[in-house]
């Protein structure tokens, strides 16, 4: 158990007292808590509880909650709460723009307790007549209920790695031969299935211990002599272990580590079935063909992009000289901007670009033009501090500016010039038609003050479509304008999509890995992002934070001067 496994269950507790319309005033302290919590550092495992009792907006009585959590692994509060809660009414939570109140209503008079029957419903027009919905809500629910059926049993990025990590743990001290494939070691950005290779001559035996294994369920009726298939306890997405004999076992690994469409190039399913290989990089050169990394197997451009280039040009973490677009408790972050500026420096980089929110953002505590001023003198503090060490370290002067319904970033000039960078991304009012994305995107693309387009299409993966946008005619943008595009490496987001990324690189755009940082431990998403950018060919030459800190400043410099 963890903080956020700690907060979910504090953070349904308050959907749940609110669906079942309980105490007002409890409702509203324990939601504040849970917000506090959500921004405080501490360990809840290990902090004591009256150190976590004094944590601003805490109290003893959250306190004591998580400390039952955390001793029994549940809370009674919530347990008596589940008992009284038809089960698809949590389902029903995850529908996007209705909260508990609007589930309430729905449930109590129309009689409605699973998303199925809500669907229904709605297409009968029986949502709309309800008080305080309408036409327009109905369909918004009709519509986020369609898009969760289609991503049912589906996962992250990071959260299928957990899991395909988790098997890994189990197999691997056991058996010599042991690959994760599929869409982890192809770094999908969504995961429709966790599979494993495992070469070994007695399938039995790796069957008899996945079956052991009390949170692994099988699925007999699927399963094979060779493969296993099944899930694991709580998640829908299927998992399954292929056996093959060991000598078979390179081929097996290629095999469910490439699409089909690129199985299907150059006849290379038929040599793999023609012989056995020791290496990946064998099976490349029987082809006549250097090898291809697992994560661009997609038969999209890896082919072309082979021939022009080498594996070793792709970007990789230690390419990145800087972290781009971070946030601190100046606005919604959790670190303070000389815990984010320190962290960063320990891990080696040359510089931290603070991009905490605007002044629109109000939701984030977005900086107006005075703290605007105090952050600016802190950072100018801290930088003399920083210049008096042995390596070089900068923090840049950035910010997160909201781009604004017509297009126009939420400062005057006078402001906007202070910034060394600007990130210009869309926080409100997502729902737009193409067109209206496109002209306010392009908008903010034009404005001279605009260094990095944010999150292009402000999608959250399996959560949220994101608004739709021409993503050519926005690098084309881009390129005309001298913008950085961001690749969000939040594993919530992986926005620009990687399918993108060789057109940006035609058009002489840079790109830049940003991990959207709340956190200074929000660093390591960059991770998700690096896998996002090499799966589609990004190099560290065309990569913006790739820049030394020398080389980013006379860039900045270069740019303000225009």
């Amino acid at each position: 158990m963890n903080n956020q496994d700690i907060l979910d269950i504090l953070e349904l507790t308050v959907k749940l007292l609110e669906l079942h319309d309980e105490n007002e005033f409890k409702i509203k302290n324990l939601s504040f808590a849970v917000r506090a919590l959500d921004k405080a550092t501490e360990d809840f495992i290990t902090t004591p509880v009256a150190q976590l009792a004094a944590i601003q907006g805490v109290g003893k009585s959250t306190a004591s909650k998580i400390e039952e959590i955390r001793t029994t692994g549940q809370l009674a509060e919530l347990n008596e709460l589940l008992n009284k809660t038809p089960e698809g009414i949590l389902e029903m939570f995850k529908i996007k723009g209705i909260g508990p109140k609007k589930v309430r209503m729905i449930w109590q008079e129309l009689g409605i307790t699973d998303t199925r029957e809500l669907l229904l419903a709605c297409e009968n027009g029986e949502v709309a007549k309800l008080k305080g919905f309408g036409d327009k809500i109905q369909e918004s629910i009709k519509q986020s209920i369609l898009y969760n059926q289609s991503n049912s049993g589906k996962l992250r990025m990071e959260k299928g790695q957990e899991i395909a990590d988790f098997i890994l743990d189990i197999l691997e001290p056991v058996f010599e031969h042991v690959q994760i494939v599929g869409d982890i070691r192809r770094k999908n950005e969504v995961v429709e299935s966790i599979q494993l290779v495992v070469g070994h001559d007695q399938p039995w035996e790796v069957q008899q211990l996945l079956n052991a294994t009390p949170t692994l369920q099988q699925n007999e009726k699927d399963s094979s002599p060779f493969t296993w298939r099944g899930n694991i306890e709580g998640k829908l997405i299927p998992i399954e272990v292929i056996i093959c004999p060991e000598k078979q076992f390179v081929n097996q690994c290629f095999i469910f580590s490439a699409s089909p469409k690129h199985l299907a190039k150059h006849h290379i399913y038929q040599t793999v079935q023609s012989q056995t290989f020791e290496s990946e990089e064998a099976i490349y050169a029987k082809i006549g063909i250097p090898y291809i990394i697992p994560e661009m197997r997609e038969g999209a451009f890896e082919f072309d992009w082979i021939q022009k280039h080498n594996n070793d040009q792709l970007v990789t973490w230690d390419s990145l000289k800087g972290i781009l677009h971070n946030h601190s408790t100046y606005s919604d972050g959790k670190n303070t901007l000389a815990e984010m500026a320190n962290y960063c420096r320990e891990l080696g980089f040359e510089y931290l670009g603070i991009a905490d929110h605007s002044k629109t953002a109000s939701y984030a505590r977005g900086l107006n033009e005075v703290r605007v001023a105090e952050q600016h003198a802190e950072i100018d503090q801290l930088n003399a501090q920083y210049a008096l060490g042995d390596k070089p370290f900068k923090i840049l002067k950035g910010i997160e500016s909201d781009i604004l319904g017509d297009g126009s970033l939420d400062y005057d000039e006078e402001v906007l010039k202070s910034f060394d960078y600007i990130v210009a991304s869309v926080h409100q009012n997502l729902k737009m038609t193409e067109e209206k994305a496109m002209y306010r995107l392009i908008k903010a693309i034009e404005n001279p003050y605009t260094t990095i387009l944010g999150h292009p299409t402000g999608r959250l993966l399996l959560s949220r479509a994101g608004y739709p946008v021409d993503h050519y005619k926005l690098i084309d943008a881009c390129a005309a304008y001298g913008v950085v595009i961001e690749i969000n490496a939040s594993p919530y987001r992986l926005d620009l999509d990687w399918r993108y990324i060789q057109y940006a690189l035609e058009k002489n755009v840079k790109l830049s890995i940003n991990p959207d940082a709340h956190e200074k431990e929000g660093y390591f998403d960059m991770h998700f992002g690096v896998a996002n950018a090499r799966k589609g060919g990004l190099t560290a030459d065309m990569t913006f934070n790739a820049l030394s800190l020398s080389e980013i400043e006379e860039y900045l410099n270069g740019r303000k001067k225009k």
